[in-house]
């Protein structure tokens, strides 16, 4: 399966209904910035009343602090908007690296303050589990952090749409495989991931083959697909600058190695 679905939302009344209410003007457009620089194989993405006008991917050998604004300027000229005409800002919030997701969600806040426009802080495990198979009561999404650890987070799904459970977090491959079966039971399941072979190449794997649920791989970009979750829930994740906070999940290195630098 190659990338995401792009899911078909009704826009239309429904959209310019949630637009009155979140408190910017609609008119027959909705244009909407979506960003992810979480990790290397981040994106922009410009969408318009649901439909993605262009998707450009970053370059991994790129700085996003040198690629993303002068990346961005080139979408919205080519496709003829303005920051002023936009209806907002669909963010990844993390989780991923700590410098990629804070340069993603700064450059958000300093467009939102200029143009006073709303930003859609958007998780990237929320919008994997939007990919897990139809009949799957349950998704468990996660992506590689590094250090032989995955950022995981495991959802169920109720009247339609997927909640929660627990938190987000950070945490070794096996614990968390282990966790899911245990919680999940003998509910139908999907397992979502941009790098699904930390879960198929693994030992726990190799003995939950045959009963451990279906597997899907996602390829990025998923921009666009930030984009469209943020359009499909205006009214419960419209946030402003200042409330806008990061979903780093781990802390960053300075932290982590300061504090114990510190303790010796």
């Amino acid at each position: 399966m190659k990338g995401l679905a792009i899911l078909n939302f009704k826009f239309g009344t429904q959209i310019a209904l949630h637009c009155a209410r979140a408190g910017f003007r609609y008119t027959s457009r909705v244009p909407l910035l979506a960003l992810d620089t979480c990790d290397a194989r981040g994106s922009i993405a410009l969408l318009d009343d649901g439909r993605v006008l262009q998707e450009i991917l970053h370059p991994v050998k790129e700085d996003y602090s040198s690629w993303l604004l002068p990346a961005v300027d080139r979408l919205l000229q080519e496709s003829g908007i303005s920051h002023s005409s936009l209806a907002g800002y669909a963010v990844a919030s993390g989780p991923g690296s700590f410098t990629g997701v804070r340069v993603g969600l700064t450059t958000a806040k300093a467009w939102a303050e200029v143009y006073r426009k709303p930003i859609f802080p958007v998780s990237r495990l929320a919008v994997l589990a939007l990919q897990a198979g139809h009949g799957a009561d349950y998704a468990a999404t996660f992506i590689d952090a590094q250090r032989k650890q995955i950022f995981a987070a495991l959802y169920h799904r109720e009247n339609g749409r997927w909640k929660l459970l627990g938190e987000e977090t950070v945490i070794d491959p096996t614990e968390f495989f282990g966790s899911v079966t245990s919680t999940v039971g003998k509910a139908p399941l999907s397992w979502v991931s941009l790098d699904p072979e930390l879960l198929t190449g693994s030992p726990f794997w190799q003995s939950q083959a045959a009963s451990g649920g279906a597997v899907v791989r996602v390829h990025p970009p998923i921009t666009s697909a930030i984009g469209h979750y943020a359009l499909s829930h205006l009214l419960e994740h419209r946030t402003d600058a200042l409330a806008l906070d990061a979903n780093y999940v781990r802390r960053s290195d300075a932290e982590i190695f300061g504090k114990k630098g510190a303790a010796l």
